[in-house]
C-alpha cells in the first residue's frame, strides 16, 4: 500500500473537508465528488477530525442466506497493515441500516489495531460505549440491535454516501462528512488547502472591514 509521510498526514488532519474538496477541485476541476452525501453523518463531533488509510469492508446484518467470512480474517487483514487506518464499511443487507453495523465491541477492537475512526454506510449501536472507547464515527444514525452479522467482503473498492472509496485510499472526516484523498495527490492537496486558507481569510477580512461595499466584489 502506497504510504504519505506523516508530516503530510499530520497536515490533512488540521484542515477541514470543506477546504480539502476546494484544494481537489483546485487541482483537478469540475465536476469533483470525491466527498460522502448527506447520510453520512458525524455521530461524535467532540471526538474531533481524523484521518487515516482506508480499511474496506461490507456486511450484511440480518439476512441468514447471505455469503460468510470468518471475521478473524478482516482483523487480521487490519493488523498486517501500518496505521492510521480508517475502518470504511457498507451495509449490503436487502434491508441495509435495519441491523446495527457497528458497536461499542468493534469500536474497541479496532482502535486496538490502530483504527483511528470509522465510516459506516449503515447504522451503528452502543453509542455511548463507542464514546467512551473514544472512537470518532460517521454513519447514518442510530439502532439498537441486529440479526445475523456476516461479512461478506473486504480489501475491495466500497460506496459509502456515495463516495466510491479504494483500499489504501485517504480519508479526511470531521463535522461536515468525509472527502477521499489518493495518496500520490496528498502532498500537493495539503499545499493548495493552505494557500485556499490565506485566499479566504483575506476574503473574510475585507468582508469585516467597515468600509467594505459590494463594489469590491467587482475587482
Amino acid at each position: 500500500m502506497e504510504r504519505a509521510s506523516d508530516q503530510t498526514i499530520a497536515a490533512l488532519g488540521e484542515l477541514d473537508t470543506p477546504t480539502v474538496f476546494n484544494a481537489l477541485v483546485e487541482k483537478n476541476g469540475l465536476p469533483n465528488e470525491q466527498y460522502t452525501d448527506q447520510s453520512i453523518r458525524c455521530l461524535l463531533p467532540e471526538l474531533g477530525t481524523y484521518v487515516g488509510y482506508a480499511m474496506t469492508a461490507e456486511i450484511t446484518t440480518n439476512d441468514p442466506d447471505s455469503p460468510a467470512i470468518p471475521w478473524h480474517e478482516y482483523y487480521e487483514y487490519i493488523e498486517a497493515a501500518s496505521g492510521p487506518l480508517v475502518a470504511v464499511m457498507r451495509d449490503v443487507d436487502s434491508r441495509p441500516g435495519r441491523g446495527a453495523s457497528f458497536g461499542d465491541g468493534m469500536a474497541a477492537l479496532h482502535q486496538r489495531l490502530g483504527v483511528v475512526g470509522a465510516v459506516i454506510d449503515g447504522t451503528i449501536r452502543d453509542l455511548d460505549g463507542i464514546r467512551r472507547v473514544g472512537l470518532p464515527i460517521h454513519a447514518w444514525g442510530r439502532v439498537p440491535g441486529h440479526g445475523v452479522f456476516n461479512l461478506t467482503r473486504f480489501n475491495e473498492p466500497v460506496t459509502v454516501g456515495q463516495l466510491r472509496i479504494q483500499p489504501g485510499d485517504l480519508v479526511l472526516a470531521d463535522g461536515d462528512g468525509c472527502v477521499r484523498i489518493e495518496v500520490e495527490e496528498a502532498e500537493d492537496i495539503v499545499k493548495v488547502a493552505h494557500e485556499i486558507r490565506d485566499k479566504e481569510a483575506k476574503i473574510h477580512a475585507s468582508y469585516a472591514d467597515p468600509n467594505y461595499t459590494t463594489a469590491q466584489v467587482r475587482r
